[in-house]
């Protein structure tokens, strides 16, 4: 089986502007974790897209690297590598409906698709559906609403604004004044507005298949907040064992969105007497890098699983690992 791996970041999505520095991070990290696990598949042959400015910084030894410069039309390359190859598994995130465009161009070519479905994408890429989603399916959430300027703002609490299609913490800031909701206002986009709830922040690695889910780790994610702003300084990868609530998650997720596919990341938020899901990721999340050391599963094999039937997750070892994930305390 030949496989398309496009990471968006370090692949050539931005080979036409400056790269994000905080996304190449977390998008190396990804990548090279990916071609790992591919590396241990017996009759695998990968096709990787490279920016040209990241090439050697990545180990494609074995691989077929396709480097991807200024002049070229990376969605265009994706489309022609895609006739060239068996399967393709895109890595982008969801802002400007990038993800979920890379995954209907794979759709329409007729190339089984290693992720989720561009449908269940256009949900779990917005915010405000996703709330509502979830809501309607009685999963326990952040209560959220459409942000619509000063006239939100009460005395008292904090509140914290998102890009409805924003990955990570982009763009997002805790407001605390009608001075921090004036000023928000004068930004362009389509934000939601949630409680800032204090509380643990955590991540689930997950495998779905037609409504059914299964849990690799649970992860412990650590945050920096500078300027009003979050900023992920760490994830430990399987920081604890599953007590069962978390599996039991799993399945109603999978349930609530069985078009699901692949693997999937869920963040969440815990206080002392809730479990709140915050996002749903259709695709590899940074605490996928740390999940082979961590449980000796290898993610990728189990994906491929997933074509014939359900997958075969054994750990041969059960340890914390911590991933670093800010180059720079700035982030």
């Amino acid at each position: 089986m030949k496989i398309l791996v496009f990471e968006y970041i370090t692949g050539g999505g931005f080979n036409k502007q400056e790269l994000p520095e905080a996304l190449v991070h977390e998008g190396r990290l990804m990548l090279q974790a990916l071609l790992d696990n591919f590396r241990s598949c017996a009759d695998i042959t990968v096709v990787v897209m490279l920016d040209e400015r990241v090439n050697g910084s990545i180990d494609t030894a074995g691989f077929d690297a396709v480097i991807i410069r200024p002049e070229q039309n990376s969605h265009e390359e994706f489309a022609n590598l895609i006739r060239h190859c068996d399967a393709v598994w895109p890595i982008a995130p969801e802002f400007d409906g990038i993800l979920q465009t890379l995954c209907l161009a794979v759709e329409l070519s007729g190339k089984p698709l290693l992720t989720s479905p561009s449908d269940v994408v256009a949900i779990t890429g917005n915010k405000w559906h996703t709330y509502q989603h979830l809501k309607q399916h009685h999963i326990a959430t952040v209560p959220t609403r459409l942000f619509t300027g000063v006239d939100q703002y009460g005395n008292g609490g904090q509140w914290l604004v998102k890009p409805i299609d924003g990955v990570g913490c982009a763009d997002s800031y805790i407001l605390t004044d009608r001075h921090n909701f004036e000023q928000m206002h004068l930004r362009t986009g389509r934000y939601i507005i949630q409680p800032h709830i204090l509380g643990k922040k955590t991540s689930l690695s997950c495998l779905f298949k037609q409504g059914s889910g299964w849990l690799l780790s649970a992860n412990l994610q650590q945050f920096n907040i500078i300027n009003r702003q979050y900023h992920l300084s760490k994830i430990i990868v399987n920081h604890q064992a599953d007590s069962g609530v978390y599996q039991d998650l799993v399945d109603n997720i999978a349930t609530a969105l069985p078009e699901l596919w692949g693997y999937v990341g869920i963040d969440l938020i815990e206080t002392t007497d809730q479990l709140l899901v915050l996002e749903i990721n259709p695709r590899l999340t940074t605490s996928f890098a740390g999940i082979n050391a961590a449980l000796g599963i290898n993610v990728a094999a189990a994906v491929l699983q997933l074509l014939q039937g359900p997958p075969v997750l054994k750990a041969v070892c059960n340890q914390a690992i911590t991933i670093n994930v800010q180059e720079h305390e700035s982030g």
